[in-house]
């Protein structure tokens, strides 16, 4: 990839190993997501998904490769807070939503999370933040339930309220963790729209189990393997090459 113009992407691995107590969990993982791009990461437990999500998010650091953000942002450098402040927002696999808050206060507090808590006392909404929380409602399809509380939303919509919580921050770059897990086939099929959606506008990872659903997403798909890319294409492409069919879909 040394050849390759990291400065078209908004993310870039390069050589990326990381072990743990002898285990590597990433091998020399390289790839690269350009910007205002959908990407599927697939493959089995302990191919290194988790770990590299890490890496990117300054949760774990490298022992050795590149991770570049926005063209020349060295992220091995930078912590937790400041990688998120940059603009790459992650949502894990389990929703953390306040249960006993409405879903538009859910959306209110995670605008307040850029300030001081001294400005949050004194903090109302303007007309443009106001206007953003109902963008990010009709963009979820949380519109009718914005002031129900967030405990008794659906798992569906709980998952849809956490995406729209890091939407609320503006992430150039959302990194997304099994978001289907638990759903159902309805919940599914709208969170694909939802994704494909908010991919027009920012840079989406998704890294998920689910085949159908990455069928649905109809974007560029890399299977990790042992902590490095085995294969890259259309779903397709990856589900045609006999290594993916050996390691993981003929299992």
């Amino acid at each position: 990839m040394s050849d390759f113009n990291h400065h078209d992407t908004i993310l870039y691995l390069d050589g990326v190993s990381v072990s743990f107590d002898g285990f590597k969990a990433l091998n020399e993982l390289s790839l690269y997501v350009e910007e205002g791009e959908l990407r599927a990461i697939i493959g089995p437990n302990g191919a290194g998904k988790t770990t590299m999500m890490d890496v990117i998010t300054g949760k774990t650091r490298p022992d050795t490769g590149d991770v570049l953000f926005n063209g020349d942002v060295d992220l091995t450098q930078l912590d937790e807070a400041a990688i998120a402040n940059l603009g790459i927002g992650r949502k894990f696999q389990k929703p953390t939503v306040f249960e006993h808050h409405t879903v538009f206060d859910n959306l209110e507090l995670a605008l307040k999370g850029n300030r001081r808590p001294q400005d949050s006392l004194f903090f109302r909404l303007k007309a443009d933040q106001h206007d953003r929380i109902n963008d990010v409602l009709s963009t979820t399809a949380l519109s009718d339930v914005r002031h129900m509380e967030a405990g008794a939303l659906s798992h569906g919509q709980k998952q849809w309220l956490e995406i729209g919580m890091l939407l609320m921050q503006d992430p150039d770059l959302l990194l997304v963790d099994e978001p289907v897990a638990g759903m159902t086939d309805a919940e599914t099929e709208a969170t694909a729209v939802l994704l494909k959606d908010i991919a027009k506008t920012r840079s989406v990872v998704v890294v998920e189990h689910d085949m159908e659903f990455v069928k649905s997403l109809d974007c560029r798909v890399n299977v990790l393997h042992e902590g490095s890319v085995l294969a890259e294409g259309s779903l397709e492409t990856v589900q045609a090459n006999e290594q993916v069919i050996e390691v993981y879909l003929g299992r």
